[in-house]
């Protein structure tokens, strides 16, 4: 056990310096960043901070649809947001918006792979799922949708929000969107990881 919490914090280490990376190029960041980054701005809050309500508010959701969590969905709604935080409150990068696009979509692309290896590591520790996965489960477990479409409808929604509230929106964000997906397959592979998907919740009875 003590070995999967660590295996467990340092991918959420290493997911919210992946964000933060993305942020620092200033290209555009994924989703549910986006989203992030839109009430930061419009509720004048730190990011992280506003990460941390927002995984509060989907880990309530999720556990209204009686999706199972466990102390690494706890901790991934705290640790991720806490380590953006840290990392945005240093002079850390301070200049990358200003320099050369191809530099900053190098540091973009860096993030992306740090966002995907972070994931593999705390999902392959088998100690709970994210609560967006947890929303995602359910999501479709209510809808009968498949996995891959419930992902992309909820996603579509969170950045729809985020880009009328002003979040920052990019290149970056179809860089994430379309590249997460097979980065964190081949971080699984490379670090020898398993998914543990998170237990679906009942579908609803039919009248």
């Amino acid at each position: 056990m003590t070995g999967r919490l660590l295996q467990l914090n340092a991918g959420l280490v290493l997911f919210g310096a992946g964000l933060w990376l993305g942020l620092m190029a200033e290209l555009g960041v994924g989703p549910w960043d986006v989203l992030t980054g839109g009430l930061s701005e419009q509720l004048g809050t730190p990011f992280g901070r506003t990460a941390i309500g927002i995984s509060v508010v989907v880990l309530l959701l999720a556990l209204a649809a009686r999706v199972r969590i466990g102390i690494g969905t706890l901790l991934n709604v705290v640790v991720i947001g806490a380590v953006i935080d840290l990392l945005l409150a240093t002079p850390l990068l301070e200049g990358l918006g200003d320099e050369p696009v191809a530099v900053r979509l190098l540091a973009t692309v860096l993030g992306i792979l740090a966002v995907a290896a972070g994931s593999a590591l705390y999902l392959g520790a088998h100690l709970g799922p994210g609560p967006r996965d947890g929303l995602m489960v359910a999501i479709a477990a209510r809808t009968g949708w498949r996995i891959g479409t419930a992902r992309a409808v909820l996603e579509c929604v969170v950045l729809a929000l985020g880009a009328l509230l002003g979040g920052p929106v990019g290149i970056g964000t179809l860089l994430f969107a379309f590249g997460i997906g097979p980065a964190v397959q081949l971080a699984f592979r490379v670090l020898g990881q398993t998914p543990d998907r998170p237990a679906a919740p009942p579908r609803p009875a039919v009248a």
